[in-house]
């Protein structure tokens, strides 16, 4: 049975890696049945380039309002892709990636794969992401399934995959079914941290898999930007990671302690190391501050902006 694939592109004033991604996602083996773009108010001549588009795959391009990031940008899309396009599976990619060839069909094929021997597919199949010149990009790392069984192991091996716990939103094919179960991402994350805890959450109770021949490439700058200096961004990353950590039932017990322990090493490493400690250290603060407060809904954060849909009423629990 033929599954179908809707793409979500989110960007936001970057039209020729935006152009790049589109040329990806249409030159591929397999082609998704619609491209959803959500444009985050774009100001660098996007919108005009959108208006004009016309390649071999249908597109639904919303332009939102203001820029929502990263994150309320997901939300949107992913909600059309399942209430609006029927999706089976919902490929997911900011727009600085570059899916080659045979990145959708790679990605399916090991889907089925391990569906065929496991019972039922992966809750996500991740792309493995490098960077422009064929190195594994540091910023895409994923998590592995840490205590993950032989057998579990062993199915993912020979449908051509690792087991993982979580990845970024570079090129991952997610099955439907999981986002009408656990819903979507949390757009108040605006930017950053939004895919650790979605992928965490719904592969908390399901497997997940990289797979290792279905490549995208991640046009960052360098390939040092995992390690940048994020400046007035390392609020984001400060009060997400604490949003991730004591707002969601998306890590274990456990887990919270492992990755909080890691994420004090790195924050501790990124100020030791940046020419602008002050505002970095404003910056932490802040995000701990107001990571005690939860995030807010997704309906409160895109009031005016999307009428937003619930997608767990357009089906029951995953099976």
């Amino acid at each position: 049975m033929t599954k179908n694939v809707v793409a979500v592109v989110v960007t936001y004033n970057r039209r020729d890696l935006l152009e790049t991604t589109l040329r990806g996602i249409t030159s591929g083996t397999v082609l998704p049945s619609t491209i959803v773009i959500v444009d985050n108010a774009s100001t660098d001549g996007t919108q005009g380039f959108l208006a004009a588009y016309a390649g071999p795959v249908p597109t639904d391009t919303v332009r939102l309002p203001q820029n929502m990031g990263g994150a309320g940008g997901f939300v949107v899309g992913m909600e059309r892709a399942v209430l609006d396009h029927a999706a089976d599976y919902v490929w997911i990619m900011d727009d600085d990636t570059e899916p080659q060839p045979r990145t959708l069909e790679e990605a399916l094929s090991a889907s089925q794969a391990y569906a065929a021997e496991a019972g039922g597919e992966p809750s996500f199949i991740a792309s493995r992401v490098v960077w422009t010149d064929g190195r594994d990009h540091p910023m895409n790392r994923m998590r592995p399934r840490l205590g993950a069984s032989e057998d579990d192991r062993g199915i993912a091996g020979r449908a051509g995959g690792v087991q993982i716990r979580t990845a970024s939103f570079v090129s991952i094919l997610i099955e439907a079914g999981q986002i009408r179960h656990h819903g979507l991402p949390i757009a108040d994350y605006f930017i950053w941290n939004d895919d650790l805890e979605y992928t965490a959450r719904i592969s908390r109770a399901s497997n997940a898999i990289c797979v290792e021949k279905s490549v995208a490439n991640h046009h960052t700058k360098s390939i040092e930007d995992a390690r940048a200096d994020p400046g007035a961004r390392f609020y984001y990353e400060v009060r997400n990671k604490l949003w991730v950590y004591t707002r969601s039932a998306a890590l274990t017990p456990w887990e919270k302690v492992l990755y909080s322990g890691a994420s004090a090493r790195n924050w501790t490493r990124t100020i030791a190391g940046s020419p602008n400690k002050l505002l970095l250290i404003k910056g932490l603060l802040r995000g701990l501050l107001h990571g005690m407060k939860a995030p807010r809904s997704n309906e409160q954060v895109l009031s005016g902006i999307y009428p937003l849909r619930d997608v767990r009423r357009a089906g029951g629990p995953v099976t």
